[in-house]
């Protein structure tokens, strides 16, 4: 928890609809989610739950139709569009499916992107790309080129480049969901590490329940609401 007490992210009745009319549809139909510094939560949920369109709240990539996110106590709805862009680069890490890396880019070069966006100078891109690396275990693969690793390799880069910003919040959208069992539990040993030793907040969205055990609580989506807990049948249900 900050010490203010604050949660890091908080959603109040967000709704979100898509189209007008006849062709609306209600992606999220009023949730409430609060979720403290430090914790690591799985978002699990059917397609068309409403777990991705609140992911991309999250990540600032949409806003609610109607209710009110709030990120460290700030409403978000309520910054301008360069404000939402600089929370994105300065507070919020982002790990996907399909790891999007530059295939023609070292290693290094892909962990460094989100620090030119940012316009450090090149000695600190340098230096703290290869801390990144390191903490994700892929020290001395710095040159390497996503053709030359292995899924689990390309994952961590992707890792690596999410924290490089040393962001609050990592949000996860299937991370190990194009990964074999074996290298599966190995980025999700690296996702545990990093909350526990780093403290950062991760939101992980997954379809196994076993990925999401790693996590410390699991919301479930449903319909566009968030399930509460004493209605779940079965805590691995999605």
């Amino acid at each position: 928890m900050d010490d203010n007490g604050v949660p890091v992210i908080e959603l109040r009745q967000v709704s979100k609809t898509f189209g007008r009319g006849a062709a609306a549809m209600q992606a999220l139909r009023g949730i409430d989610l609060s979720i403290q510094a430090g914790e690591f939560v799985a978002v699990m949920g059917a397609s068309g739950s409403g777990k991705s369109t609140c992911m991309n709240i999250l990540g600032c990539l949409d806003t609610p139709t109607t209710g009110s996110y709030l990120f460290r106590g700030v409403a978000v709805e309520n910054l301008s569009r360069d404000q939402r862009a600089l929370l994105r680069r300065s507070y919020l890490g982002f790990v996907f499916q399909g790891f999007n890396l530059l295939n023609r880019t070292t290693a290094l070069e892909n962990i460094e992107l989100p620090l030119i966006y940012r316009g450090d100078a090149a000695e600190a891109r340098h230096r703290e790309s290869r801390k990144a690396l390191a903490a994700v275990g892929l020290a001395g693969w710095e040159e390497h080129t996503p053709g030359e690793l292995s899924g689990g390799q390309q994952q961590r880069v992707a890792i690596a480049r999410a924290i490089v910003t040393r962001p609050a919040v990592l949000l996860a959208d299937e991370p190990t969901g194009n990964l074999d069992t074996a290298r599966s539990q190995e980025i999700m040993n690296i996702l545990t590490q990093l909350n526990q030793e780093q403290g950062i907040t991760i939101v992980m969205v997954t379809h196994e329940p076993d990925m999401a055990a790693y996590a410390s609580r699991t919301v479930h989506f449903r319909d566009g609401l968030v399930v509460p807990e004493h209605h779940l049948q079965d805590p691995g249900e999605t």
